[in-house]
């Protein structure tokens, strides 16, 4: 959920060069939103019309939380802007520094282990702002001084010193012990970790931190809140402010953030790893010899096997019993993206239909029948609008239709009679309610009021009138049952501070889950008497419960170190142990409460807890006022100097962006260390409109060194410094058309070229340059459209797919440079012989006019072969790129391998040239036609791994080239993927 937006590597490094600078596509909101903000003693609150009372009390909970969520790091942050967003339909928050400003989505989640029983703007406000502390914090000694010379850019370059895992893992732990919910209180958090420690599985600290494509590796919010809070249990709620201390005291030199952990508590990373590692499993291991387990059987499932037999992570989730002996269920893993299949007790699983882009998988809803679910729906342009759909599925005929358009629904469910949906409808004004759909058209029928504003989790039918659902209102959860028709509720359980989850009726009961044994299992509440059973008591977790057709069977997941597996057992309530009313613990099973004493010793924990416990509206009232697009339309964030990426170049300049993300700015000189001149350049993005306007200047100078002629000896060299001035103005149209499986994008582009060259001397230019025929004015105009099938972590490239780009340049407006050409390229992508294989057809077609001027090339060349621009030029490739092996090399502490990749190719290129013949005296005397072929095969090696253990990963190898035409080989290094 949250991240920390840092520069990435490159961005940090890269420079603006004497080529035009397109800025990247930002998402941002419609224009036609209008903006207001609050100013508060330490913070900015952004939001949009219409969100004026929400807006209120977030800002009254970061003042209340300013002071005591920072008070275990020393560190009271700058005034920060917090924008909140009420377009996206996802859940999320983030704090950035490029500019720097926290964004809060709000919509509410779904997802009980991730809400738990927070407040879901709560949440955000304790979470994100402890990032906000954490980022401050890097500003003394080394980082204050970075920060003066490059503005944030030095900030990130400070930041990057911490490890990804310390940033969450603190944050939440600070969810959790100012509160009384948040992730470190929720069992289905660890419940990864848990089941890898419980089998064996202790990975090493390295392949903990840079993951694996083979085994389920906990991410850096589960290994980070587990390292901070047992340093934290040990040395203090302290000790991670002096770790900090000490790591900003020290040059940033490679590893320092473990050597500043030894400094100061006696532990390397690796040390507290092992500790940490070694406390949990002890503390597990005490736990399972208390259960009594309720025994399960499984239904045969299929997931990929790595070579040493043992399952790919793979995923079986969601049970909807289709018949007594088969099971639809929701298959993701590593190695495959979301899909339903049908399961069976003894036959083998079979693949029924891919989806897209679920938002909440848990929300899948099925009969023998239908199947129904949630995806994402994208605005073409405005990428902060993303909406919810509900697809339905016909699973006699495989039909599938997409019932809404332009929805925010969060969660749906089919009714028995299969006539009737009911969803959860988000507002853009962060109210909820129940609304009942038609089944087949996904009409409205029905809305159900909700004045309370109560948060709606897992609706499910209990009959073709009655709702079953979990809600959430001021920290406390129950099940009510809802009358569709009259709005009647009753509520099943007392309010309490429980975390349950997906209820789910059967005869005169409701089952549902709980953690309330310290493990999350499946309950049940009887309608009529309200007295509560517990049903199951599996070893690590037991979810999602689905009653057979004839009512003798109880299907659900069960969770194991190679993923979830769908059992079930015998459905006799004879068998559940009774629980009554009261919510404590049914057996003597300790709940793994990991932070132990820190809830009474975290400094400020008290204070935030009372405050976010009280319900009552005591606000205080801010002043509000419109935020002005125009006023606000500059905002530095960067200054200073960084090379570039080739380290050639040193670019001294600011940056700015203004916080809705409409208006790109940079200014600055740029010097090249190889030619030994410079140039000034300024560059504008303006996407607050539909399309997208460009700008950018450049003026400097440049060094030419080329042979006048051709003539032996070689003595005809000369260079010249010479001055270009360049202008590039134009408009673009991004699109984003994803609906499916398939990431789809379109792209329209129209730009004009302006570059006059003065103070050139030499006798000749390169005709791909402009030299001494003064300037060059063009435009260029441009499409491309992708599709592209969703890829899962193992595949290396799309399995299947398509693209197409399309280029036309000319010089319309005269001069003595004159020039036309257009071209166009497309692949095709298609699955190799493995599973994660993948082969790619590409071909492409450009011609040019022979003019006294020559673009660059808009279509491939082969690899290893220099471009020749002939008039025409066909090309075409097929490539073969498939997974070598998933290792866990550590070597060193500054290395870890994860994976090896391979990769074979075949280039060619068709060109053809009308070539001018003259006399000796100069005469046009015909022309002639020139035709060359040129063909190259090679073999890729690459390596994915981490270095210095940051999470983020590399792609380096190296390519061999075989030059058919020449018969000249050629080794290349390979540059795939920077990922940080």
């Amino acid at each position: 959920m949250q991240r920390i937006f840092c520069l990435a590597a490159l961005w940090l490094i890269s420079a603006v060069t004497a080529s035009a600078q397109i800025l990247p596509v930002l998402s941002q909101n419609p224009t036609y939103l209008r903006w207001y903000q609050i100013q508060t003693s330490h913070f900015r609150v952004l939001y949009p019309a219409g969100f004026d009372t929400t807006a209120q009390r977030v800002a009254q909970r970061l003042e209340q939380v300013y002071e005591p969520a920072s008070a275990s790091l020393s560190k009271r942050p700058r005034t920060i802007s917090v924008l909140l967003q009420n377009q996206p339909t996802l859940s999320n928050g983030f704090v950035a520094i490029q500019p720097r400003r926290s964004e809060f989505f709000a919509t509410r989640p779904q997802d009980p282990g991730l809400l738990g029983t927070y407040e879901w703007l709560d949440l955000l406000a304790v979470h994100e702002y402890r990032h906000v502390v954490q980022l401050d914090k890097a500003l003394q000694h080394y980082g204050k001084v970075l920060y003066a010379l490059l503005g944030n850019t030095g900030l990130a370059f400070s930041r990057m010193t911490i490890p990804d895992w310390f940033m969450e893992g603190d944050a939440v732990s600070t969810e959790t012990l100012l509160s009384n919910s948040g992730r470190g209180r929720i069992p289905n958090f660890d419940l990864g970790l848990r089941a890898n420690l419980l089998a064996g599985r202790q990975f090493s600290y390295q392949k903990s931190v840079c993951g694996s494509f083979r085994d389920n590796i906990p991410d850096h919010y589960t290994l980070g809140y587990h390292l901070v809070t047992h340093l934290k249990r040990t040395q203090g709620p302290d000790a991670w402010s002096r770790v900090l201390d000490r790591n900003f005291q020290t040059p940033p030199l490679p590893l320092n953030f473990s050597g500043s952990i030894k400094k100061t508590v006696g532990l390397t990373a690796d040390g507290l790893y092992a500790k940490t590692i070694n406390d949990l499993t002890e503390t597990w291991q005490k736990q399972q010899e208390q259960l009594t387990l309720t025994p399960a059987n499984f239904y045969a499932v299929s997931p990929e096997a790595a070579r040493s037999e043992r399952p790919i992570f793979t995923n079986y989730r969601y049970p909807q019993f289709l018949s007594d002996s088969t099971i639809l269920a929701v298959k993701y893993g590593l190695g495959d993206t979301p899909r339903l299949v049908r399961l069976s007790k003894t036959g083998r699983e079979k693949q029924v239909f891919v989806q897209g882009f679920p938002n909440d998988p848990a929300m899948f809803s099925a009969t023998p029948a239908y199947a129904c679910w949630i995806e994402f729906g994208f605005d073409p342009r405005w990428g902060q609008r993303i909406y919810n759909n509900i697809r339905l599925l016909n699973l006699a005929t495989g039909k599938l239709r997409r019932l809404t358009h332009r929805a925010r629904y969060t969660a749906v469910a089919l009714s028995p009679d299969n006539q009737k949906l009911v969803v959860v409808e988000n507002t853009e004004t962060y109210t909820t309610r129940l609304v009942v759909l038609d089944a087949k058209t996904g009409s409205r029928l029905r809305e159900l009021p909700n004045p309370e504003n109560i948060f709606y989790l897992h609706p499910r039918w209990h009959d073709n009138q009655t709702i079953a659902s979990v809600i959430l209102k001021d920290g406390k959860k129950t099940i009510q049952l809802i009358d569709s028709q009259s709005s009647e509720s009753r509520e099943l359980l007392p309010r309490t501070n429980e975390n349950i989850s997906h209820p789910q009726s059967w005869n005169g009961y409701v089952f549902y889950n709980s953690p309330r044994s310290g493990i999350d299992n499946l309950y049940a509440v009887n309608v009529a008497s309200k007295e509560v059973f517990q049903v199951t008591s599996r070893p690590l977790a037991a979810y999602h419960t689905a009653v057979s057709p004839s009512g003798t069977r109880l299907a659900f997941e069960d969770f194991s170190a190679d993923g979830y597996r769908i059992a079930d057992m015998p459905l006799n309530p004879a068998d559940w142990k009774p629980v009554g009313a009261n919510p404590a613990r049914v057996e003597s099973v300790e709940p793994v409460r990991y932070f132990g004493p820190l809830t009474n010793v975290e400094p400020g924990a008290a204070e935030v807890r009372r405050l976010l416990s009280d319900s009552t509206d005591k606000a205080t009232v801010y002043p509000a006022r419109r935020f002005s697009r125009l006023t606000n339309l500059l905002n530095v964030y960067n200054w200073g100097s960084v090379i570039s990426n080739a380290g050639q170049s040193l670019n001294v300049g600011v940056s700015s962006q203004d916080l809705l993300s409409t208006t790109q700015l940079g200014v600055g000189y740029t010097y090249n260390q190889a030619e030994r001149v410079g140039n000034a350049y300024a560059t504008l993005s303006y996407q607050g409109l539909y399309p997208i306007f460009d700008l950018s200047f450049q003026r400097g100078h440049r060094n030419t060194s080329l042979f006048v002629d051709r003539i032996v000896p070689v003595d005809s060299l000369r260079a010249d410094r010479w001055q270009y001035n360049q202008l590039v103005a134009g408009v673009r149209l991004p699109f984003t058309l994803t609906q499916s499986k398939y990431s789809q994008s379109a792209n329209l582009s129209a730009y004009y070229n302006y570059l006059s060259v003065s103070d050139y001397d030499l006798p000749v230019r390169s005709i791909t340059e402009v030299g001494f025929a003064g300037s060059l004015s063009a435009m260029t105009y441009g499409f491309s459209y992708n599709r592209l099938l969703r890829q899962s972590k193992r595949d290396v490239s799309p399995r299947w797919g398509q693209s197409l780009s399309a280029t036309y340049r000319n010089t319309p407006f005269g001069g003595r440079l004159q020039a036309e050409q257009w071209g166009v390229q497309a692949s095709l992508f298609l699955p190799g012989v493995g599973k994660h294989h993948a082969i790619r057809l590409r071909g492409g077609y450009q011609e040019q006019s022979r003019g006294t001027y020559r673009f660059q090339p808009v279509v491939f060349y082969p690899r290893g072969q220099p471009y020749i621009s002939d008039d025409q030029i066909t090309a075409g490739n097929v490539e073969y790129r498939l997974p070598l092996a998933d290792t866990h090399w550590s070597l060193t502490r500054f290395l870890y391998v994860q994976r090896i990749k391979g990769g074979a190719f075949f280039d060619a290129a068709y060109g053809r040239s009308t070539l001018e013949v003259r006399d000796v005296y100069g005469r046009l005397r015909n022309y002639e036609t020139r035709t060359r072929t040129y063909q190259t095969a090679g073999v890729d090696l690459s390596f994915v791994f981490n270095v210095l253990r940051l999470r983020s990963s590399f792609e380096l190898g190296a390519r061999t080239v075989y030059n058919l035409t020449t018969g000249q080989w050629l080794v290349q290094p390979l540059i795939l993927e920077i990922g940080i």
